[in-house]
């Protein structure tokens, strides 16, 4: 999901409002009610769903629910002055990571989330990277789906491995301007055994994925079979969509590479797993 700077601001000065300081041992928390709202659930119910799978995922970490998760009551003003009590929780920072892990990716407040409570500062530039970084990674999945789709798609219409190999380099010919796939690697300084696209940004990434989806889109809906006709598509595709980059005053295969995305998806598993074991506890009245 994309973020411009003017919507990162946005959610980062609402989710900024709602963090609390235990101050005597200076701990960061929030409440499961105040996230609710900002998280875009309207219903309690549903969301007490998403907080039960979050502490699954703490369980199954082997942490400790209780440093993380700690159920209280609140009493809230209802109709004329009267109150009653409510459940809530005061979550740590690794607490809201996993609720936000778990959360429907699909809404914007969510994907924003899993990048603020993973990174343990709030200041806006480091959350601009991260959400940098985890486009680059969301381009990378979606263009490994619509390949495999492809593959799946010219396989039924008899062309085999090989062939499918031969598809994907001539349209990568198409869009970097006459360099194929390996030629692309050698200007990259890639291991041949390593595909392109895990040093390619983001803008280039998303190309070949727009351009893989309307082969994929017309393989099927004109009926193509064989290698010569879906390797023509493939190629009038990549062509198209590199037209449109030109229009722009950009040429895919003169775009730095970016960094190894297996060096980025390690480094992000790692800095997750520091959530937990560097984030204070509860305080113990909780």
């Amino acid at each position: 999901m994309e973020f411009n700077k003017k919507t990162i601001e946005i959610l980062k000065k609402q989710f900024d409002e709602i963090v609390n300081i235990e101050e005597s041992e200076n701990i960061e928390f929030w409440y499961a009610r105040d996230l609710q709202i900002k998280l875009g659930y309207t219903q309690w119910r549903n969301f007490e769903d998403v907080i039960s799978k979050a502490i699954l995922s703490c369980e199954n970490a082997g942490i400790s629910v209780q440093d993380h998760f700690a159920k209280v009551s609140k009493m809230i003003e209802i109709a004329k002055g009267a109150k009653r009590k409510i459940d809530d929780y005061m979550l740590t920072r690794y607490a809201c990571f996993l609720i936000a892990q778990n959360g429907d990716s699909r809404k914007q407040e969510i994907a924003f989330a899993q990048t603020y409570f993973a990174v343990q500062t709030r200041k806006q530039e480091i959350i601009e990277d991260r959400i940098k970084l985890m486009n680059r990674l969301e381009a990378r999945d979606r263009l490994k789906e619509s390949e495999k789709q492809l593959s799946k798609n010219i396989y039924e219409r008899g062309v085999d491995d090989k062939g499918f190999a031969i598809i994907r380099s001539k349209g990568d010919s198409a869009l970097f301007g006459g360099l194929n796939t390996s030629q692309m690697k050698a200007r990259y300084k890639i291991k041949e055994n390593r595909p392109l696209a895990d040093f390619l940004p983001t803008l280039t990434i998303a190309a070949k994925n727009l351009a893989t989806e309307m082969t994929n889109h017309n393989v099927t809906q004109e009926d193509l079979y064989g290698q010569d006709s879906i390797s023509n598509e493939h190629i009038q595709n990549n062509l198209s969509v590199r037209s449109m980059l030109s229009k722009r005053g950009i040429k895919p295969e003169n775009l730095k590479p970016a960094e190894d995305l297996k060096k980025l998806e390690r480094r992000v598993k790692a800095e997750e797993k520091k959530i937990s074991q560097i984030n204070k506890k509860l305080p113990d009245n909780s």
